[in-house]
């Protein structure tokens, strides 16, 4: 895996490479070794220097970009024509983050973020995703686990929730994606006919606002009523 460490820097218009101190670089730098992998791990990174997407977007499959602070703006991942594998760990990605059209991608790991609502973010991320087969939460509010003190029953009925949104998957966070959890999950979170509506029709956005707000709320009404219950 090719790593560019200190010598990358991300400014706010993703044109150039900051800091004068350091040399810039060169087309001859960044293609010295073609590879299908490359990491900007721990790189301070706000955006993605153009430099680096007109050097890497048709070669890699495998982008590594954890411990920055990507956060809204993911459309410079359309650059990255080949993209398989993506590991956006420990960075500002939060429920309001649209992810581009990225039918390829199966690998997406999403760990350590600022994602704190299940819904309509996973909707979302199955639009962008379709193929997903590999997919971490973990550390996220929105994914109850040992990690942030949810109990086995919230982790639970979080994992059921995502994996009725993504047929592919064949992995969740820290263990596979059995059979008899892809079938209760198609049977607790059947697709409402309103939700088939909002994805083929043209409907006002202040309708889909009080959708959304409509089902969070039952959602956390619906797990805080099943915690009585147990």
């Amino acid at each position: 895996m090719t790593s560019l460490g200190k010598l990358v820097f991300g400014d706010i218009h993703q044109r150039y490479i900051k800091d004068s101190s350091r040399r810039s670089l060169t087309q001859d730098d960044l293609s010295a070794e073609y590879t299908d992998s490359l990491s900007l791990a721990y790189e301070n990174l706000l955006y993605m220097p153009m430099d680096i997407i007109e050097t890497y977007g048709v070669t890699i499959d495998t982008l590594d970009i954890s411990y920055n602070k990507f956060s809204r703006n993911l459309q410079f991942l359309l650059e990255f024509d080949h993209l398989t594998s993506l590991n956006l760990d420990h960075n500002i990605i939060d429920e309001h983050t649209v992810f581009p059209y990225m039918p390829q991608l199966e690998l997406l790991w999403l760990n350590h973020n600022g994602i704190n609502t299940l819904y309509p973010f996973i909707k979302n991320l199955c639009k962008s995703l379709p193929n997903l087969r590999y997919l971490c939460l973990m550390g996220n509010n929105a994914a109850p686990s040992y990690l942030n003190d949810g109990t086995s029953y919230d982790h639970l009925q979080y994992r059921l929730f995502v994996i009725s949104w993504f047929p592919m998957l064949v992995h969740l966070d820290d263990s596979k994606v059995t059979a008899d959890q892809r079938r209760e999950a198609r049977k607790l979170f059947k697709r409402p006919l309103f939700e088939d509506l909002l994805q083929h029709t043209i409907v006002p956005e202040c309708v889909k606002h009080l959708h959304n707000r409509i089902t969070n709320t039952l959602w956390g009404f619906d797990k805080r009523r099943k915690n009585l219950i147990v």
